[in-house]
């Protein structure tokens, strides 16, 4: 068969295919289906327990639901306290963040050195699989390569299928250190074969932590400054955790409920987390400023901005989408705890690197976005600032490339999945195996000969 005829044959698969995955839209409501797995107040089916990470958007006042300022719980610390802890005793917070949320205890002085020192130890790639699992296949999105890699490290794996806490913390601590340098080499595979730029691959030091790690892997002089590095770590923290009901843990609670191994579901979190309605928004919302800033020619012009974000949400500007990618959440709804805390230490970034007049314009576009969006959607829902819009921002002021942004989300998030994996494990106890129900008619059975053609 031709090139020309299976791109034919596919294309009127594929049209058949849509007609038939039609389901008409009033049949969710007459089933009272929860789409999305949510109520028709917005807030999400409840499924599951968990002490990990808690969410916080509105209080309950007699039956009403009242909006508050968003909080963030990590196995029941507030987020922001953790990280003004950390930053006021002038540590950095990934290690003990990571600790906290595989233990539910935050680590001594003697257990922090402990299990930052074993996070260090096996860091290092198995022999050979730099070379024959990330060289050998780049990819040109970093996490497939991601995903690929993580379910590599089961081959290399002595005890790979034990579904033994000890077995899955051993696993689990390995990912943690390994992520860095999995997405880092992934990068440089991309960077040399598919762009091809010099390829420089760093060996991790035993001496740095995560954050210092990722900024000597990704740079060629492999060098950063203390703030770069600082800023890296809260960023880190900020994505480590978000409740169980985000599509990317509960994907790690639903697989692991089957008894499948950890590699098989961290590789299915990393697929669900590079979705642009998850962790690939940042992607998005920092390709969103850069096209603003080509098309508003004065960056302090209200009236500009407002028309810019208006021909968004009318499908005129940028991808067409109606989507102002980095406004609006699932949960928050008058702010997302994570953005006051990356937008506060992003300012002292853009100090540094000259870039004052781009984080105004972040902080401009913050203000009228949701003005925007209730003027032009015509609509009362509150909407904020997520992590995402500032996300990209701080990785642009950081030099990191924009391939890497979802990579680093999952870098922070590998030990927030880890904890849920083991919770399920311990608390679970039960498949998951929700109800869909079939809408399509029964019919008879058609022999070959009586069969008309559909495509």
């Amino acid at each position: 068969m031709e090139l020309e005829q299976k791109e034919q044959l596919i294309n009127k698969l594929a049209e058949v295919a849509k007609v038939k995955s039609h389901i008409n839209t009033d049949l969710y409501s007459k089933y009272n289906v929860k789409r999305g797995l949510r109520n028709n107040d917005g807030t999400g089916v409840l499924v599951g327990l968990t002490e990990v990470g808690e969410v916080m958007s509105y209080i309950v006042d007699d039956a009403d639901r009242i909006p508050v300022e968003g909080k963030l719980f990590y196995q029941g610390y507030e987020v922001k306290d953790l990280v003004n802890g950390f930053f006021s005793e002038g540590r950095y917070g990934y290690e003990e963040t990571a600790f906290l949320l595989l233990t539910g205890e935050l680590p001594t002085a003697s257990e922090l050195a402990e299990f930052t020192q074993l996070l260090s130890n096996v860091r290092p790639l198995p022999e050979g699989f730099t070379e024959d699992m990330i060289m050998k296949a780049p990819s040109p999105d970093v996490m497939n390569k991601l995903a690929r890699s993580v379910l590599a490290l089961y081959s290399y794996d002595d005890n790979p299928d034990s579904t033994e806490i000890s077995n899955v913390v051993r696993q689990c601590t390995e990912l943690i250190a390994r992520f860095p340098v999995l997405i880092s080499y992934g990068y440089m595979a991309r960077r040399h074969y598919i762009e091809h730029r010099d390829l420089y691959i760093h060996a991790p030091v035993a001496e740095y932590n995560t954050a210092q790690n990722i900024l000597h892997m990704i740079r060629p002089d492999g060098q950063f400054t203390e703030l770069e590095a600082r800023i890296l770590d809260l960023m880190l923290v900020l994505h480590a955790e978000h409740g169980g009901g985000n599509n990317s843990t509960f994907v790690t609670h639903a697989v692991s409920s089957t008894g499948s191994d950890t590699y098989a579901v961290i590789a299915s979190a990393v697929g669900s987390l590079k979705g642009p309605q998850h962790g690939g928004a940042s992607n998005k919302a920092y390709a969103m400023m850069k096209d603003l800033r080509e098309h508003v020619s004065d960056w302090t012009d209200e009236a500009q901005i407002r028309q810019y974000l208006a021909d968004i949400i009318n499908k005129k500007a940028f991808d067409k989408s109606g989507l102002i990618y980095g406004i609006g959440h699932a949960v928050y709804t008058l702010s997302d705890p994570r953005t006051v805390v990356i937008r506060k230490y992003a300012e002292l970034l853009a100090k540094e690197k000259g870039q004052m007049d781009l984080y105004n314009l972040y902080l401009l576009v913050e203000k009228l976005a949701p003005d925007v969006f209730h003027e032009v959607k015509k609509s009362d829902k509150l909407v904020c600032a997520n992590v995402d819009f500032f996300a990209g921002l701080v990785y642009s002021m950081l030099g990191i490339p924009s391939e890497l942004y979802t990579p680093l989300f999952a870098c922070g998030r590998i030990a927030g999945w880890s904890a849920h994996r083991i919770e399920e494990l311990v608390s679970g106890g039960r498949i998951m195996r929700p109800a869909f129900k079939c809408v399509n008619k029964r019919r008879p059975y058609v022999p070959e000969s009586d069969r008309k053609d559909i495509i």
